[in-house]
This record gives C-alpha cells, structure tokens and sequence, in this order.
C-alpha cells in the first residue's frame, strides 16, 4: 500500500478509538480514490473495516469500564429497527434534502456540546440516576430512523445522543458506541456479501493498519480530559457537516 493509504487507515483507526464514530468517513473516500475501488465494493469493504476495527477498540474500552454493555444492547437493538424504518423512508426522499438534513444535526448536536453548562447546584454528576432502557429504546429508535434516512454516519449520531439525551458520560459514549458501531458494521457488511465483489486481501491490510490506528486512538481517549474529548468531537462534527453540505451544493 502507499504512504497515504496507510495514512488514511492509521486515520480510520483513531477516529474510531478516539471518538468512537468517523471510520467510514476516512475509509469510504480512500478506497475508491487511493486505491480506485467500485463504489459498492468500497461502501462493502468499508463497513468491514469499521466493523473489526471498532469490535477491537471497544474490547480495549470495554476492559477499561468504558461500554454500557445493557445501553449498547437496548440501543443498538431498536437502531436497528430504526434504521431499516428509516431506509424505506429514504428512498422517498431527495438525496440533497437528505444529506441536508443530517449535517443541520450534526450542526445541532455540536452546538449543544459547545455551549457551555452551567455548574449543578445540586449532588455531582457522579451521583446521577442511570438512564433509563426506556428512554435509550427511544432514543436509539430516533436516531436509527435518522440514520437510516439520510444513508450515512452511525457514531456521529449515538455519541451526541449517549451523551445528550441519555446523560452518559463522554469516554463511556465512546466506548458505547463503538459496540453499537460494531454490530451495524457487521451486519450491513453480510448484507453485502455474494452481492458485490471484496478484495479480501486489501481489506485485510487496511484494517491491520487501522486497527494500530484504533490503539492510539483509545490511548488518546484515556488521557484526554472528558471536557476536551466533547469539544474536540463537537469541532470534529462541525467539519464533516460542512463538509457533506459542499459536497450535496456541488
């Protein structure tokens, strides 16, 4: 492989560790202009590198304390639901006014993580009552459908709702949502299976590099404060939103 394929694997990993969201976002784009894969097949291959490379990164999160292992479970569960309900919903919509819609939320949610909070009088975040599954079925239902609608981004939307609307702390969305990652990567990667053609031995280089990539990226999540990580992800958010904005305008 060249130097920025494996940049861009090595990139692929740390997202992934990091923020625990963003693999694709690097793969995708490297696959099929680096290294001239279909377009389907990259999609393919894609998912199959997310999915080993986050299944990796959130054992490493997971010894850590990092995964809600029942949160994952409930949310990835109606995500999946979610997801399908929102795909045949998709397939209705423009593609422009989806790729719109998904980067106003990214817009959103990184707005909310920016804004500063005001200290709670009250007992320490500590001590705050667990979420409800309830509330996560909810939540994971919702932003499966808005996955499913717009066609792209898994961890860009459970980590601001892990952390927004269920009240979970930073490195544990991360953890978390790399489980969830995890799941839907597989299971959109046999989806794929028989259906397009894989280069196995390319995705099997890719994601040896980008599961380096991963460990740095969970060393990076360790030892960055929680505040910083949530600032750092909020930036990161706001870039690929402009990002997918520019490309639907052109």
């Amino acid at each position: 492989m060249s130097p920025l394929v494996v940049l861009a694997g090595i990139a692929t990993g740390i997202l992934l560790g990091l923020f625990g969201s963003g693999g694709s976002i690097i793969a995708v784009p490297a696959l099929l202009y680096l290294l001239h894969v279909g377009a389907k097949p990259a999609i393919a291959m894609s998912l199959g590198i997310v999915a080993v490379t986050a299944s990796i990164s959130a054992v490493d999160h997971w010894r850590r304390g990092n995964v809600k292992l029942p949160v994952a479970a409930v949310f990835g569960l109606w995500g999946v639901i979610g997801t399908y309900a929102g795909a045949r919903l998709g397939v209705r919509v423009p593609a422009s006014v989806q790729l719109a819609l998904f980067a106003l939320v990214m817009y959103l949610a990184a707005y909310k993580m920016l804004r500063p909070k005001p200290a709670p009088a009250g007992a320490p975040a500590a001590d705050a009552p667990a979420p409800r599954q309830g509330r996560i079925a909810l939540h994971g239902l919702a932003v499966g459908l808005l996955t499913g609608l717009v066609g792209v981004g898994g961890g860009f939307l459970i980590v601001p709702a892990l952390v927004l609307l269920s009240g979970i702390p930073m490195k544990e969305a991360v953890g978390t949502s790399l489980a969830v990652v995890a799941a839907k990567s597989y299971a959109g990667f046999i989806g794929y299976l028989g259906a397009v053609e894989i280069d196995f031995l390319l995705m099997a280089l890719f994601t040896g590099v980008a599961i380096a990539g991963s460990f740095a990226g969970a060393w990076l999540c360790r030892h960055l404060p929680a505040e910083v990580l949530k600032r750092g992800f909020a930036v990161f958010l706001v870039f690929v939103a402009s990002y997918i904005l520019l490309k639907s305008v052109l």
